[in-house]
């Protein structure tokens, strides 16, 4: 049946849980702010959508759902950039998703969309539309489609997206729904069929297998103060190495990401953490951190206010948002204390 759905969070911790269905997920917010990002998610009967608007920069880290097949592109021919693997995705590119580890940077203001079929369905819809059978694309590729047919395609999602946000019972009237979700396949494929690819390099293609290999480290010893030396001995590589695949894929260096994930899992530690139970030096030292007035200053930095103010208002936060009905219907949004 289908359904849809419009939501709003202020938590990237609830962020991540709402992608669950789709991908394993961590959002790690990298500059200071409000966070605030807002989903359009639409299932059809084979199709599934969705836009999301970013407000502030991120680093992603996903896992997509071997049962489907996504691609993703910017949804809006104005939105900055977006770095995939180490490669630059303009508006007129598509992303071609692939189950391995991936990682993304988007910058304040980013407006993407993606679109996924069932995995065993998309080479039967390609065969039927191109007449050629699927040459599978290799996982997490990027692709450049002829712009009339990116152009029309982006114009489509959008258009698809507004009336289903406008008119919320619309995809429960079934011609409409098979009419959009027709036309959506039929973009969609030619795009994937009407492309140039883009390789990635032999050495972009090493700096993942080294991401993975550190982020495997640090989720190993997430109560450990860790040092460059013996990131890198782990891992296998020298530190130029590591610092070259770690500016590629997360926009920073190996210590500053590995710190920046460390503080949003305290902050979300203290937001979840009962006051009359738990402390402010317990819960900052289970996540490695040992010098408490340096750790105390760049989290006030970061996050506009002291590990113990957080703590004390961890009562606040709202509960984990349930997850949604298949129904068609506009989804309350919901906006925890962050």
């Amino acid at each position: 049946m289908p359904w849809g759905r419009v939501v709003a969070f202020t938590d990237p911790f609830q962020c991540q849980s709402a992608l669950q269905s789709v991908a394993q997920a961590e959002i790690l917010p990298t500059a200071k702010g409000r966070f605030h990002v807002e989903m359009t998610q639409i299932g059809m009967n084979k199709l599934r959508m969705q836009r999301i608007s970013i407000a502030l920069p991120l680093i992603n880290t996903v896992t997509i759902a071997s049962d489907r097949r996504p691609i993703g592109f910017l949804s809006e021919s104005s939105s900055s950039n977006l770095q995939h693997c180490g490669m630059e995705v303009t508006s007129n590119d598509i992303v071609v998703y692939g189950h391995d580890v991936l990682h993304q940077r988007s910058t304040s203001d980013s407006h993407i969309a993606t679109m996924s079929l069932p995995t065993n369905d998309l080479p039967a819809f390609y065969k039927t539309i191109i007449g050629d059978d699927f040459l599978d694309k290799p996982g997490n590729s990027l692709i450049r489609p002829d712009p009339m047919l990116m152009s029309r395609l982006r114009k489509l999602h959008k258009v698809v997206a507004q009336l289903a946000h406008d008119v919320h019972d619309l995809l429960e009237r079934p011609e409409v729904c098979r009419a959009f979700e027709e036309q959506l396949i039929h973009a969609m494929v030619r795009c994937l069929a009407e492309s140039v690819g883009f390789d990635s390099k032999v050495g972009a293609r090493r700096h993942d297998v080294i991401i993975r290999r550190f982020e495997e480290f640090l989720e190993a010893h997430p109560d450990q103060p860790l040092y460059l030396t013996e990131i890198c001995a782990a891992v296998g590589v020298a530190e130029r190495t590591l610092r070259a695949s770690c500016e590629e894929h997360l926009g920073m260096g190996p210590i500053r990401f590995l710190t920046l994930r460390r503080m949003h899992l305290v902050h979300q530690a203290l937001l979840r953490a009962d006051p009359s139970k738990s402390t402010v030096t317990g819960i900052v030292t289970d996540y490695g951190f040992w010098e408490l007035g340096r750790f105390s200053v760049a989290y006030r930095t970061f996050f506009g206010e002291s590990p113990s103010a957080t703590l004390r208002r961890s009562r606040e936060i709202a509960p984990p948002t349930p997850a949604p009905q298949l129904s068609y219907r506009k989804a309350e949004s919901f906006h925890p204390n962050y």
